[in-house]
């Protein structure tokens, strides 16, 4: 972990020693036990300076340890106006509360007392943003090699590209499901995949003769060897590939096709859902197929659906 996320006690004007010692012990949990990546601890570091510089302030005295376990639901409440005063938005400060009650566990687990009042305040609502699906047509065109002709990139790389990418749109996958397909997870008859999502759980996916076809191109033209039981797409220099190739090659058929900035990997899979809901697609079906393991989160797609509905009426309806 960096210096600046090792605070020393004359560092830490607004927190006593006694926090301060804590508040170092955490954040090299979270970077060495954790292992959460230093971006991730610096948003962390900053959460807590920010919310015990506030209760320093608030209180009119460094915090200590028994100061936190003084703290009334109300202290918390201000510290969140505060926050909401300097413009900050729901989702930031639900990450900021986050970060702090991470603290206040990690304080309880270790016998240094317990922040109640951060467990009797609850998290600001933040407002579901819908999926922004691709139309059909573009959707299914990111399969198309033709699109990349003019690029200097091996055919085996650039079958590979469309397999993936197809598969997002033609199978809804997550891109991790994709890239973490084996040979062993396809069927015999080509029609079906097994699928590992969240959580370790598995489902089966329709594979389309079109993706099918594709993978099977890949497959023939890589110049690697692509054993059963490991994953089906490699890199450049055939080991794993990475998502982030698979981001950069949407980037520039977003460019091609003149996509929005939108048009992202993870919005084929948007569009996969959204395209066989305005079929007349069942939602508990696609909730299998997209393997959430709850009915609401499959529900943001009808919400979708209306706005697309409504977008039709506003600009063909005489009086709207």
């Amino acid at each position: 972990m960096s210096k600046r996320l090792e605070p020393e006690t004359d560092e830490l004007t607004f927190a006593g020693t006694d926090v301060a010692g804590e508040f170092a012990r955490w954040l090299e949990h979270l970077g060495a036990e954790r292992r959460m990546s230093p971006k991730t601890c610096e948003a962390y570091y900053r959460d807590i300076c920010q919310f015990l510089r506030f209760l320093s302030e608030h209180f009119g005295a460094r915090v200590t340890l028994s100061r936190l376990a003084q703290l009334a639901p109300q202290d918390v409440r201000a510290f969140m106006a505060a926050r909401r005063a300097d413009g900050i938005a729901s989702r930031s400060l639900m990450r900021s509360l986050a970060g702090v009650r991470s603290f206040a566990r990690f304080l309880e687990r270790n016998h240094k007392g317990k922040v109640g009042a951060l467990a009797a305040v609850r998290a600001p609502k933040v407002a579901r943003t819908l999926p922004k699906p691709l139309a059909i047509g573009a959707a299914k065109r990111v399969g198309d090699v033709d699109l990349r002709a003019g690029e200097e990139r091996e055919p085996w790389v650039l079958a590979r590209d469309a397999a993936v990418l197809a598969l997002l749109y033609g199978s809804g996958l997550r891109i991790s499901e994709a890239l973490s397909l084996r040979r062993t997870d396809l069927s015999s008859a080509g029609d079906v995949a097994v699928v590992t999502g969240k959580g370790g759980k598995t489902r089966m996916v329709p594979l389309l003769p079109q993706v099918l076809d594709l993978i099977n191109t890949y497959t023939s033209l890589c110049p690697y060897d692509l054993p059963a039981d490991q994953p089906l797409f490699v890199g450049a220099k055939g080991g794993p590939l990475s998502p982030r190739i698979v981001q950069l090659v949407m980037e520039r058929l977003r460019g091609v096709l003149g996509l929005p900035d939108s048009a992202t990997p993870h919005a084929l899979r948007h569009s996969f859902a959204t395209h066989l809901l305005a079929r007349g697609g069942d939602l508990r079906a696609i909730q299998e197929l997209l393997g959430h393991a709850s009915l609401s989160t499959t529900q943001i797609y009808t919400g979708v659906d209306t706005e697309r509905l409504l977008d039709a009426y506003r600009s063909a309806h005489p009086r709207a």
